[in-house]
């Protein structure tokens, strides 16, 4: 033998190896596959195997698709593995809403899939939720005063509501739709305009399916991701006076400060007392102050002979007779003055 046909034999040798080391490796998933009538070729295998795909896992989900009645193929499944989302989940869930009658295509699915990666939920469980629906408590138990909602009717009594609300995934929506603390948040919102809009708190009492019909028209599942089946109201207690707390209230602050406008009018009226006592206090300044004058005026007059001695007898005399009348009739000024 030459070099030549030694190297290509030796090559041949290698290669046949090679292939025989694949086959053996990928041979009991190619035959899986063969025999649940979901082939996939071995070049295919080899490619997942280095784009480090976990083959099995894509096959055994083929697998049960098909088993199922759902087309899928290796390549889409591939796919969305090496976008991040869970093949077994999508699978799962496209195998439920075909049993259920729902309508789902595959790229709904990986969508959904995608959308719930990073939560607690999974796309099976949207699913699940779209065939069985779910209540929700409104409000949650986070929320609200005792688990209840408390609005005040135009009576201003006040009423404590608890909810019960039937969902349903809506698919289509489940993307890009709004969660269910939104659907909480409406379902209270519409509650409290229900409650506060009635003239007595009578009539929601009376009438406690009122608060769902009103609800439900507002139509609070719009741009979420389910659909509301039903609101129910499963608890109504009537709360505080809430009204009458209020004008108490009122009349609280009315009164101080009505109390302290009093205030000031006492102390505007003291100050104009005191303003005027001193007032008085300057005119009996000016009037000692005048009577003084009137001894020097006396002594004025006796100097320059304008009064004699017997005018000033007369004058002391009338004097004494002015103050005599005035002890006896009671009137003195000096006697008023002590008294």
């Amino acid at each position: 033998m030459t070099i030549l046909q030694m190297i290509l034999t030796v090559a041949a040798v290698i290669l046949g190896l090679i292939f025989v080391l694949v086959v053996g490796k990928f041979f009991n998933v190619w035959l899986r596959a063969r025999v649940a009538n979901a082939p996939v070729s071995i070049p295919n295998l080899v490619a997942m195997w280095l784009r480090a795909v976990p083959n099995s896992l894509i096959v055994d989900n083929r697998i049960t698709a098909i088993k199922a009645g759902i087309t899928i193929s290796s390549d889409q499944l591939e796919a969305h593995y090496l976008a991040g989302g869970n093949v077994s989940h999508v699978v799962l869930s496209l195998i439920a809403a075909e049993k259920a009658g729902i309508v789902l295509d595959f790229n709904r699915a990986c969508a959904i899939d995608l959308a719930c990666k990073g939560t607690t939920k999974t796309v099976i469980d949207a699913v699940r939720t779209s065939i069985n629906p779910r209540v929700i408590d409104c409000p949650g138990p986070e929320i609200g005063r005792n688990g209840r909602i408390e609005a005040v009717a135009r009576d201003g009594i006040s009423l404590r509501v608890r909810a019960r609300v039937t969902v349903r995934t809506n698919l289509d929506r489940f993307v890009g739709g709004a969660t269910e603390e939104t659907v909480i948040a409406r379902v209270g919102e519409g509650i409290v305009t229900r409650i506060g809009s009635s003239a007595s708190y009578k009539d929601v009492l009376e009438n406690p399916d009122s608060i769902s019909k009103v609800v439900l028209h507002k139509g609070v599942d719009v741009g979420t991701a389910f659909e509301i089946i039903s609101i129910d109201i499963a608890d109504v207690d009537v709360g505080e006076n809430v009204g009458a707390a209020l004008q108490a209230a009122q009349a609280e602050t009315d009164k101080k400060i009505a109390q302290a406008n009093a205030e000031v009018r006492r102390a505007a009226a003291v100050a104009v007392e005191q303003e005027m006592a001193a007032r008085t206090q300057e005119m009996r300044a000016k009037v000692v102050e005048a009577e003084a004058q009137i001894p020097m005026a006396i002594a004025e007059a006796f100097r320059s002979g304008n009064l004699g001695i017997m005018d000033y007898q007369r004058y002391k005399n009338i004097q004494a007779d002015t103050e005599m009348r005035r002890s006896i009739a009671g009137d003195n000024p000096d006697t008023q003055e002590k008294k």
